[in-house]
């Protein structure tokens, strides 16, 4: 089920008409991607510019099984990431949202997925590997549905806009009426990290306007912790502003997926995720860097949130 804004009077006819299930709303943070390059792939809409394709979660394995195994490929044909959008993330975990419904139908759960889409429009120009076009003039017209929920900086490695992602995230957290997870994929991943962390009650926020953001994600969720996290293809964010959010560690229930042959976001950056947060779980997939949405990948997942959506919720401050 994916969860609109509605008036109280419609949420508590919603809430009637599920059958008594009790709602668990995730929110479902994107990420990236798969694209594919290749000589005369990178080329917009009248020759010139930027086209994007976008491959199939078994092409794209196999893409990445042959580049790790015929080196010279890599000169001709790679995998790249890059950010989406929140119907983009939607309508490729579908089947994700599907089984979970399903799966969790006899317990009398009901997964409410909630999928925003970051603040932070990229141009074509802002893809690597764009080749501008030979005439200097960039084809305005094209705008790619490509959104982050911060920027990093290429010469101080500083996140910026990451203010600006966290008010959208407050803002969608406040108009669903609260959470009770929240999922990321990729960079998704690495912002579900700061969340769950900041939403801890009982952990210390920096004072003044570096810690602001982090009220704001408590003041939306009525200040309520998280139950649980879910990170795909996530990583740890290694600067200054987020330290406060590994020490001490999450102690939130996380549950971390990790592609055997993801080519995007190394292992080893998911792993730091990973090891500054208290007994996390994690399942390696042997796809790349992708979601898996099949039943044998679901399950885990489903199994989690089954865990964890279904005990007491501790109190704010406690």
């Amino acid at each position: 089920m994916t969860v609109t804004a509605e008036s109280g009077a419609a949420k508590a006819q919603q809430t009637k008409s599920n059958g008594g299930k009790t709602e668990v709303k995730i929110l479902m943070l994107h990420g990236m991607f798969k694209l594919f390059s290749s000589p005369g792939i990178f080329s917009g809409p009248s020759g010139h510019g930027l086209r994007l394709r976008i491959l199939s979660d078994s092409l794209a394995i196999a893409c990445a099984s042959i580049s790790l195994t015929l080196n010279h490929l890599a000169h001709s044909h790679s995998l790249l990431g890059y950010t989406q959008s929140g119907p983009l993330f939607h309508a490729k975990t579908r089947a994700l949202e599907k089984l979970l419904i399903k799966t969790l139908a006899p317990i009398s759960l009901l997964p409410v997925l909630i999928y925003p889409t970051g603040p932070n429009r990229l141009l074509p120009k802002d893809i690597p590997g764009y080749q501008p076009p030979a005439d200097g003039q960039d084809d305005d017209d094209w705008q790619p549905d490509t959104w982050a929920w911060f920027r990093k900086d290429d010469a101080t490695g500083a996140y910026r806009y990451f203010d600006e992602g966290m008010a959208v995230i407050a803002s969608t957290i406040r108009d669903a009426g609260g959470i009770d997870g929240v999922c990321g994929f990729s960079q998704g991943g690495a912002t579900t990290g700061a969340v769950v962390a900041a939403m801890e009650s009982d952990r210390p926020l920096p004072d003044g306007a570096a810690g602001d953001w982090a009220r704001g994600l408590r003041e939306a969720n009525g200040e309520r912790p998280l139950k649980f996290a879910v990170s795909y293809s996530g990583f740890f964010g290694p600067v200054d502003m987020l330290k406060w959010c590994y020490d001490p560690k999450i102690k939130t229930p996380t549950l971390h997926y990790i592609g055997s042959l993801d080519t995007v976001v190394d292992e080893s950056r998911s792993q730091g995720l990973i090891d500054r947060c208290e007994d996390p779980m994690a399942v390696v997939h042997p796809g790349g860097h992708h979601v898996p949405v099949s039943k044998e990948w679901v399950m885990p997942l489903a199994g989690f949130i089954k865990q964890h959506a279904q005990e007491a919720q501790p109190k704010a401050g406690l």
